[in-house]
């Protein structure tokens, strides 16, 4: 009799397996959230790695190993951001009408997302790595790993503050933003894009096209600003 654990750590079956595992724990947290009537809480992605967690605890199966099977989805990360880019192009024209107000959001969302994490950091007496990982968290993933290679950072703690922090984004931004009487999808996607990346992005994607492309914007330019800015934070740090 095969063993999950066997069948889980098979070179040439664990890729098939964990993908499809990955697959339904994220279409079971988009069923669960349906279910609930959209409630932030219930992210998919929370959802999805709380699942995955459990399989892989009660498989043994080493997260290297599981890192390794499921390189295609890591593949599909650019071009899903990438993708973003089409209800981008729909909604161009309120894009251009808001470009004013957009980029001083823009430009505030960076600088606080950029010099807040440091602050906090070094306001806890955290290590110099810990401070220089934390700084590109409100990037996009992929954008986020790069910046952190960039200036010093480690690469898999920035990703790690990037999809806690889209996580996060995702849970509190929307309910947050109604408590403060703002009701705009387009305030609402470039909240989300600035500050909680994809994973936000996708959340209010769901609910208001409209939203999505300011979301996509978000994601974007932010992802540009950070990278310029980052470099500059670093010599202060020094």
């Amino acid at each position: 009799m095969i063993r999950l654990h066997d069948l889980a750590n098979d070179p040439t079956v664990g890729t098939l397996v964990w993908l499809c595992v990955t697959l339904a724990a994220f279409l079971g947290g988009v069923a669960l959230q349906v279910r609930l009537r959209g409630a932030p809480w219930a992210n998919p992605v929370l959802v999805a790695i709380g699942l995955v967690c459990t399989a892989l605890v009660l498989s043994h199966t080493p997260y290297e190993v599981y890192f390794r099977a499921v390189a295609p989805i890591h593949f599909l990360l650019g071009p899903a951001t990438v993708a973003l880019a089409v209800p981008l192009a729909a909604s161009i024209g309120h894009v251009m009408r808001s470009l004013g107000a957009m980029t001083a959001a823009l430009l505030a969302g960076a600088v606080t997302s950029l010099v807040g994490g440091v602050a906090l950091v070094v306001a806890l007496h955290g290590d110099h790595i810990v401070a220089l990982s934390m700084a590109p968290k409100a990037v996009t993933t992929p954008i986020a790993i790069a910046i952190a290679g960039t200036i010093g950072g480690q690469p898999a703690l920035t990703a790690s503050f990037a999809i806690l922090g889209g996580i996060v984004a995702a849970m509190v931004g929307e309910p947050l933003l109604h408590r403060l009487g703002i009701r705009d999808w387009r305030a609402h996607g470039l909240a989300a894009g600035i500050a909680g990346s994809g994973i936000a992005a996708a959340q209010v994607a769901r609910r208001d096209p409209l939203g999505a492309a300011f979301a996509a914007l978000g994601i974007g330019l932010n992802g540009l600003v950070t990278s310029l800015l980052a470099p500059l934070l670093l010599r202060f740090l020094r």
